[in-house]
């Protein structure tokens, strides 16, 4: 018997300078503990997904919406034997400032989402009809109106004002060290001796002050970073192969299965959607 198809239509709108937005339908879909650059913004179509964020699962059943924000550790996959359909944005943090700017909001932090799971009919409605007008309409005043709408709405009823609390500020700055190196060079053949001469610390406590900060351990953190940098060196234009390799993984099939783990869709799909 034929396994059950999985589709996933990855696409970046015109929306707020550049949104990316999914649409997917899985069943056998894992996906492995990774971040995003942007928040996480997710409408169950039909069956449920269970996820992984601040440290417990958690399910999403149909027409609850899902919240996870920016650079967070969180996995996914199924929670129902049929699999799950779901529709998602991915706005960055600077594009939701944007929309509170633009609202005559005051903006002296981050907007956190404390509740990974919502349950607001309301509120995923529109949702839904905002997605769905992003993807249907020809009328760039109603795709904005009601993007706009729908995400101030989303931050007034969910979400609220983050500041960073200073922890111990030296091993806060000597850990941001690393993860500023990972960052910068993604494609590095590093050392964890290396890295934990950069940050003055044994390679032990770095990898666990690491974990702790930024929920990742240092060589996950790293291949995270590796696939934005691969991701972006497709949408300018690289080979499948050249930007694997220029983005630090060994051969293209370890970053086509690292780039499906993390974004559910492979490299190649990824580039053909682009150019769709």
């Amino acid at each position: 018997m034929a396994k059950p198809q999985e589709i996933a239509h990855y696409q970046t709108v015109d929306e707020l300078g550049g949104l990316e937005t999914l649409q997917a339908t899985y069943h056998q879909q894992n996906f492995s503990r990774h971040t995003h650059e942007g928040y996480t913004v997710g409408v169950i179509d039909t069956g449920a997904q269970r996820f992984l964020r601040n440290g417990s699962n958690h399910v999403a059943p149909r027409d609850s919406i899902i919240l996870v924000n920016h650079d967070e550790v969180h996995d996914g996959h199924s929670a129902a034997e049929g699999g799950w359909s779901y529709r998602a944005i991915y706005p960055l943090p600077q594009q939701l400032q944007q929309v509170r700017a633009d609202a005559g909001l005051s903006d002296t932090g981050s907007i956190y989402f404390n509740e990974p799971v919502v349950h607001d009919p309301e509120m995923a409605q529109l949702l839904r009809l905002a997605l769905d007008q992003l993807h249907q309409s020809d009328n760039r005043l109603l795709r904005e109106t009601l993007l706009y709408s729908a995400l101030l709405k989303l931050m007034q009823r969910h979400g609220k004002e983050h500041r960073d609390i200073a922890e111990s500020a030296n091993t806060k700055h000597n850990i941001e060290l690393v993860r500023s190196f990972l960052a910068e060079h993604p494609e590095a053949d590093i050392s964890l001796d290396d890295l934990a001469n950069l940050s003055g610390v044994s390679p032990y406590h770095l990898v666990k002050q690491f974990k702790k900060l930024y929920g990742l351990p240092p060589h996950a953190f790293q291949i995270q970073t590796r696939i934005r940098l691969g991701k972006r060196l497709i949408s300018q234009g690289y080979s499948l192969l050249d930007a694997a390799l220029k983005a630090g993984f060994h051969d293209q099939s370890h970053f086509n299965r690292h780039f499906k783990r993390t974004l559910g869709i492979t490299p190649g799909q990824f580039a053909k959607q682009l150019r769709s």
